[in-house]
């Protein structure tokens, strides 16, 4: 059995799948006689993602406390894979996607003098996660095909997709209820203002939605909700349990997640797990990507009609919402830790 570090940044005060991702290698690592544990690297605010850097790189994960060697590390996010051992897989969940993929628009929102600063960061950055990327680690892992054409497109970086499966809950199915169910961090990217405006849609007329989750777009979507005479038919959950998180995915008709251009989108998969079928997006990213349209999922447009249509053909179709949820079921069985960790860990 095998020593293993799991290594991932994370902003301070703030929650992220990569970190349920993280606790959950680290769960199905010492569930099958590995010894396992989480190291939090630093990610720092703009204008010191330099010194997040150099102290990850600086940070010694090559043994234990009592003397002995790590076997192998795992890394996540920017820029946890600057951690240096001789057995490192990077199992990308994202770099930072300002200098990359959201470059256009964050540089729309900066000075003349900031999108210049910010452009020579940039490309400071690009140059240390290409060579991170292929001297450092000894291979690399995608958690999305999404991911790897971003890796393709800045920085032509050798990958494989590989999908992390659901942490290890006791998901359920206990009915196929009469809302929908949203889980995911309140910001612009996960656009449940978007979700907001598919429930005020015409179509969507007397649709419930619960919502789960906090983040900086809180005050701004609740304002919405009022606006658009929703109060009656959303619920805010706010942050919630883990034991509440599975019992309402066993509960819901089916799960809402229209996220833009997401790197992976783990409650796809919790969904799936849960028995039921998701709602997405065509650009929506790796939930898209996951889903099989029409046999585990309804795939529509990103736009408040299309969405609203969707959402009103598996509230009015209890007996869609089963199908849909019998083969999402199915479809998480293909997703186990059993075949995930040997891969990992060059098995």
């Amino acid at each position: 059995m095998a020593r293993v570090a799991v290594v991932t940044s994370h902003p301070l005060f703030a929650d992220g799948g990569h970190l349920v991702i993280a606790d959950g290698l680290v769960s199905a690592l010492r569930a099958s006689g590995h010894e396992a544990t989480v190291v939090r690297t630093p990610q720092n605010r703009f204008g010191r993602q330099g010194a997040a850097y150099l102290a990850t790189w600086l940070t010694d994960v090559g043994q234990a406390h009592d003397g002995q060697p790590v076997d192998h590390v795992v890394s996540f996010r920017f820029p946890s894979y600057a951690v240096r051992h001789p057995s490192h897989v990077c199992w990308l969940n994202h770099r930072m996607r300002e200098y990359y993929d959201q470059w256009p628009h964050f540089a729309q929102t900066l000075s003349a003098r900031a999108r210049l600063k910010e452009g020579l960061r940039r490309r400071l950055v690009h140059a240390a996660d290409t060579y991170l990327l292929t001297r450092n680690v000894t291979r690399v892992f995608a958690q999305s095909e999404t991911i790897q054409r971003r890796l393709d497109q800045w920085g032509s970086i050798p990958s494989t997709v590989l999908y992390p499966p659901p942490r290890p809950r006791a998901y359920r199915c206990d009915r196929y209820g009469d809302h929908l169910f949203v889980a995911c961090r309140l910001s612009p990217l996960k656009r449940v203002g978007l979700v907001l405006e598919a429930l005020a849609h015409p179509t969507a007329a007397g649709i419930r939605c619960l919502i789960a989750g906090d983040g900086t777009e809180r005050e701004a979507l609740l304002a919405r909700t009022r606006a658009l005479g929703l109060e009656g038919r959303v619920e805010w959950l706010g942050n919630i349990t883990e034991l509440d998180l599975v019992a309402r995915l066993a509960a819901c008709r089916a799960v809402c997640y229209p996220p833009s251009a997401e790197d992976y989108g783990l409650v796809t998969l919790e969904a799936f797990a849960s028995a039921k079928g998701v709602v997405t997006c065509s650009d929506s990213g790796g939930p898209a990507e996951m889903v099989r349209p029409e046999v585990d999922s309804i795939v529509a447009e990103p736009t408040p009609e299309s969405l609203a249509q969707a959402f009103r053909r598996v509230m009015d179709d209890p007996a869609l919402a089963e199908r849909l949820g019998r083969a999402a079921w199915a479809r998480a069985a293909e997703f186990t830790w059993a075949r995930t960790i040997p891969r990992l860990l060059g098995g």
